[in-house]
């Protein structure tokens, strides 16, 4: 893969730096860059008016569309970079911002944290930045469950899918990812306003998902302490989740782990009863979640060698 060392470049400095909160102050993130631009299409295009056909091809138009301004932009980038080792570094720093290590490892630090010493109103704090059920409903187990799915699903949205696709096509790659999945979380869910708009864009983030979060799961399960244990979990309960992606890594951290992931929750206001994965395993605790970020950082790096093992293939 001709991007590899482009990509190991933009782990490498992702873990050091993350996204400075100053820099975040001064210019945002390209991820809000996207989330700009995907409010002003949703605003212009979204139409309750319409039937619903009309949406759902109005909003099939405007996701590519999307999709397209920034790939672009990607590729004329990447066109105008020199070859050799100050592309690869070049090409990894534009990267380093559409990559979540550092970030998904502290956010989930600072659930655990206060979880651990018993602060659970902290921990009820720290884990609603990250996910979208009600946390005041959340006791310990849930709390750590919900960090574990959190740290399980976006270990590949975060991480192994956006490096995936850059090591194959390189910025249009990472660009390319990062806008669909940015638009999958703005509109791809089933609202009565975005269920017709939003239907492309969840569509294509399920297919460039599809191989990076069964890539995820086999990861955890083949470094995790208990390799059979996770595979099985992974290969029996993936297809109960009510993602077909989501589910590979999240029953795979559920086996490798020893509990149970998923089941019932309340999402605002509303009572989801979701099936679990390794369902007869105990509750999570605090200390899995540690566990967890210690299954998460193994992976990362196995990742970061392959990367770099295949610049110098």
């Amino acid at each position: 893969m001709e991007f590899s060392g482009a990509m190991a470049v933009a782990l490498a400095v992702d873990a050091v730096l993350g996204w400075p909160e100053q820099l975040f102050r001064r210019v945002g993130h390209p991820v809000t860059w996207l989330g700009r631009l995907i409010d002003r299409m949703d605003a212009a295009c979204n139409r309750s008016s319409h039937p619903p056909a009309l949406r759902r091809a109005a909003g099939a138009i405007a996701t590519l569309l999307v999709i397209a301004l920034p790939t672009i932009l990607a590729i004329a980038v990447q066109v105008e970079l020199t070859t050799g080792w100050s592309r690869t570094v070049i090409a990894g720093i534009l990267a380093w911002p559409l990559v979540a290590l550092r970030s998904l490892h502290d956010h989930l630090t600072a659930v655990a944290r206060p979880l651990q010493s018993g602060d659970i109103e902290g921990a009820r704090s720290a884990v609603s930045r990250i996910v979208g059920r009600d946390p005041a409903s959340l006791d310990e187990a849930g709390i750590a469950r919900a960090s574990i799915e959190s740290l399980a699903e976006n270990t590949s949205d975060g991480v192994v899918a956006p490096v995936l696709w850059g090591a194959i096509f390189g910025l249009p790659g990472i660009v390319g990812y990062k806008t669909i999945n940015t638009l999958d979380s703005m509109i791809g869910h089933r609202t009565p306003r975005h269920e017709a708009f939003g239907w492309a864009a969840a569509r294509i983030d399920d297919l460039v998902n599809f191989i990076p979060a069964r890539l995820t799961g086999f990861l955890f399960a083949v470094l995790s302490g208990r390799p059979a244990d996770a595979l099985a979990c992974m290969v029996r309960d993936a297809q109960r989740h009510r993602s077909i992606n989501a589910g590979w890594p999240e029953a795979a951290m559920a086996g490798a782990l020893g509990v149970r992931l998923s089941g019932p929750r309340v999402y605002h206001g509303a009572f989801a009863d979701e099936p679990w994965l390794n369902e007869r395993a105990r509750d999570p605790l605090a200390a899995d979640i540690a566990q967890g970020l210690k299954l998460y950082r193994r992976a990362v790096w196995l990742l970061a060698a392959v990367l770099v093992v295949l610049a110098f293939a």
